[in-house]
């Protein structure tokens, strides 16, 4: 039976200023409506109701919506998406995945999401540099897109701009042959990954290089009036940094991950509590500009696209304290940087033994 693999596309749309308004009226309606309806589901809460989406979303199309007339100006998918968003939000939370619904603002994670209704019968045709999208038009990205048809896209801006994307099922490749049958992958801060083979791969901390900058960017913002033209002028500059420094460490994250999926057989990483390491906060700012979630979310999917297994190991298991010669355990703070076995007298880097010890743990 042929698998098939869900892959994810998300480019850069190249707009004029009569679409960019567009863009943001949707956006603006589908967070007036997800607003609107979270307002709503606390206070029948309060009241002793058991709400939903459903019955929110029926009673804004029969009641609410016929009040504003502008929201007729826009596509009516907008709203029918941004109560599954807010179904979606509270389902997380009461499966402890996720943090209470918060009231969404302007200009933070604008987004929303379109289809052309009928189901498979009317996908949206995808591809080159030129797509046409439901009641928005056409419009164009800057990279050509593989010709395909999807069921919905959704458009968010971020630092200014405005993104595609969507999300299609191809065939799954064969997998790729493997140079390596094992690996351990020991991850820290200065070496983001350390290989039980010897290979080590830099931290490019792309943040803590622009540090500088963006203290000066939001030092120049604070210093305008709030709310002024000049003051967006010089938060925007802040936001473009800011997403510079993501796509920096993002694009990183995954050239390193695709070279452990595509040539080792078994992967065995660490299950690091990260939630938990962020609050050490003479640690945090260091830890977080590594990505170690990141890292093990795009490793999870690309060892299934490339054939690999990708093995978890515990996160009491003591790699950094065991001797990977004898097996001894030590004590091992973090200013130590070499393992010394004080057992057999093997002198090795710690985060290299830290690796030999997690490859170990692969039956």
């Amino acid at each position: 039976m042929l698998r098939v693999m869900y892959h994810a596309y998300r480019t850069k749309l190249d707009l004029n200023n009569q679409q960019r308004t567009l863009m943001a009226q949707h956006a603006g309606f589908a967070r007036w409506v997800y607003n609107w309806a979270l307002r709503l589901w606390q206070e029948a809460y309060k009241e002793g109701l058991k709400p939903n989406a459903s019955k929110l979303r029926k009673l804004f199309t029969n009641y609410v919506k016929p009040l504003f007339p502008w929201m007729s100006e826009l596509s009516s998918k907008v709203y029918q998406y941004a109560f599954r968003a807010l179904s979606d939000a509270f389902d997380r939370f009461f499966k402890g995945l996720a943090k209470y619904p918060k009231f969404k603002k302007k200009y933070h994670h604008d987004s929303f999401t379109l289809d052309n209704g009928g189901g498979k019968d009317k996908p949206i045709r995808i591809g080159g540099l030129r797509h046409k999208l439901p009641f928005i038009g056409w419009v164009n990205t800057f990279e050509a897109l593989p010709d395909c048809n999807v069921k919905k896209v959704t458009i968010s801006r971020q630092a200014g701009d405005w993104y595609l994307s969507f999300g299609i099922e191809v065939p799954s490749s064969p997998p790729t042959p493997k140079t390596v049958d094992v690996v351990g992958v020991d991850l820290g801060v200065n070496a983001l990954a350390t290989l039980s083979t010897g290979e080590s791969f830099p931290n490019p901390k792309p943040l803590r290089k622009a540090l500088k900058k963006l203290a000066r960017l939001q030092r120049d913002a604070s210093r305008k009036v709030y709310g002024s033209h000049n003051y967006k002028k010089a938060s925007l500059k802040v936001a473009r940094l800011h997403r510079r420094v993501a796509n920096i460490r993002i694009d990183y994250l995954h050239k390193l991950t695709t070279y452990l999926a595509k040539n080792h057989g078994k992967v065995a990483i660490e299950d690091l509590n990260v939630s938990g390491m962020l609050k050490n906060h003479k640690l945090a700012r260091a830890i977080a500009d590594c990505g170690f979630y990141e890292f093990r979310r795009q490793l999870e999917y690309k060892c299934q696209r490339y054939g690999s297994e990708l093995v978890i190991v515990d996160r009491f298991y003591p790699s950094s304290q065991l001797c990977s010669n004898c097996g001894h355990q030590q004590k091992m703070p973090l200013s130590e940087r070499v393992y010394d076995c004080t057992q057999c007298g093997m002198n090795l880097d710690r985060d290299l033994n830290a690796a030999i010890n997690l490859s170990r743990t692969v039956g």
